[in-house]
């Protein structure tokens, strides 16, 4: 009997670990040139892809009221703060990352192919563009 209620007791606190280890949640990006963190981001999943939105913005310098002026599609002239700025991307079969969705700069108006890989335990999230051969990544860290 002991040994059946050590088996759940180690299940019940390494699952709060395995709920972490996905791109699901609050995080703050953090700008990887200049270390500084840039906005607060949620993620969710609906149908089974992912979605995110800037929360808000970290940057001392963007307005309240700043709108994605770069933007080319449907978000142009958006409020930064509730921007869409993920759009896709699915769990790799048997892998924790999540491969095939967009994630816009609202800064430049680009959009890159990208993927998103919960690390150190789910408590960071690797977050990596692509254009073309060239990849850009950023660390994000989790706010909850």
């Amino acid at each position: 009997m002991n040994k059946a209620l050590a088996a759940i007791f180690c299940v019940a606190i390494a699952a709060p670990v395995w709920a972490q280890m996905t791109p699901v949640g609050t995080w703050r990006s953090i700008d990887d040139k200049t270390g500084e963190a840039k906005a607060q981001i949620r993620i969710g999943e609906a149908a089974g892809a992912l979605t995110g939105r800037i929360e808000k913005s970290l940057k001392k310098d963007t307005a309240p009221d700043a709108t994605c002026v770069e933007c080319t599609d449907d978000r142009k002239g958006q409020p930064i703060a509730g921007l869409e700025i993920i759009r896709g991307g699915k769990k790799a079969d048997g892998k924790d990352v999540w491969e095939g969705g967009k994630i816009l700069d609202p800064e430049n108006g680009k959009e890159y192919r990208a993927s998103f890989t919960p690390i150190e335990g789910g408590a960071k999230l690797e977050v990596r563009g692509y254009l073309g051969p060239f990849w850009r990544t950023q660390v994000w860290q989790r706010v909850q």
